[in-house]
């Protein structure tokens, strides 16, 4: 191989594979949408307070509105949505599976409290009373 054969070979003029540009771009638009969404549902958070709800109905309106807040982050700002789905399950199934074994072994808690508390007789009446 001489060295104009090997010169002929490179060539300097720009392929159409070095215009392709890197990356996904996402319309702005989007992100503002959003950031309100997140805005409103912050504001609704803050009025489950204002309007005093108590008991069940406040966690379960304040733990909704924290996971569609979280959902709407993870999706849109952390790029989520446009992900491969391998990496979106490689990322939101190791969180769900711990939620399920907290979940379980409060379940074994309560169940275990409650067989001490029959086994040792707490609610019994003492014989010296």
């Amino acid at each position: 191989m001489t060295t104009e054969t090997a010169h002929a070979q490179v060539s300097l003029t720009p392929s159409k594979e070095h215009n392709v540009k890197q990356g996904q771009q996402h319309p702005l638009g989007i992100y503002f949408v959003i950031w309100g969404l997140l805005f409103v549902l912050s504001t609704f958070s803050y009025l489950v307070d204002y309007f005093d709800f108590v008991g069940f109905t406040r966690w379960a309106l304040i733990l909704s509105l924290m996971w569609l807040k979280a959902g709407l982050i993870v999706a849109v700002f952390m790029h989520m949505r446009w992900e491969r789905l391998a990496l979106v399950y490689a990322i939101l199934i190791p969180p769900l599976l711990l939620g399920i074994l907290v979940t379980l072994m409060s379940l074994e808690s309560d169940y275990t409290f409650w067989t001490r508390i029959v086994f040792f007789g707490l609610f019994r009446s003492h014989p010296g009373a």
